[in-house]
């Protein structure tokens, strides 16, 4: 069975970028959760979170990650809540391999458009706070830390070389 590459991490930290990137250099799909359910639901997340709030996002990202770990061969960008809900990202870890993509949480903050981000919205330091309570959830499932300092095509570099090491026999 061909492994999955998981990318765990923050909001704005890059995972959508870098899973396009490694998804095309390794001839893959990419499953973006955020996109999946929005393309699925026919809604926008802060929608969702406006009608159903955070509980109800969570179950659709549960019900897309239970589906998704039945998959192979797939580069998963996940929401960067996925990781503090056990039973989704046990998961998708049940069929691959987790990197947690760490970027400076300032330098992430700074650079997102908050727009579109319903828990990027209340600031600044509650972004940092959210950083801090999420950073052992992240480091407790990845089986890689990948630190995001040097751009998005320096970290699927890495992601790729970490993955092929990986596989070899």
């Amino acid at each position: 069975m061909e492994k999955n590459i998981i990318l765990t991490g923050m909001m704005g930290c890059g995972k959508s970028t870098v899973g396009r990137l490694l998804a095309r250099r390794l001839g893959r799909e990419l499953a973006d959760t955020d996109g999946l359910i929005e393309a699925r639901t026919g809604r926008t997340i802060p929608d969702i979170f406006a009608s159903e709030g955070e509980e109800g996002f969570r179950a659709l990202e549960l019900e897309l990650c239970r589906e998704l770990s039945r998959g192979q061969g797939l580069v998963v960008a996940c929401g960067g809540g996925l990781p503090t809900q056990d039973g989704a990202i046990s998961a998708l870890k049940e069929t691959g391999l987790v990197f947690w993509l760490d970027r400076d949480p300032g330098k992430t903050y700074d650079a997102l458009d908050v727009s579109g981000r319903p828990l990027a919205q209340r600031g600044r330091a509650d972004f940092l706070r959210r950083y801090r309570d999420r950073a052992p959830v992240y480091r407790r499932w990845a089986d890689y830390t990948v630190p995001c300092g040097d751009g998005p095509q320096a970290v699927s570099d890495l992601i790729f070389n970490i993955f092929s090491e990986v596989r070899r026999p």
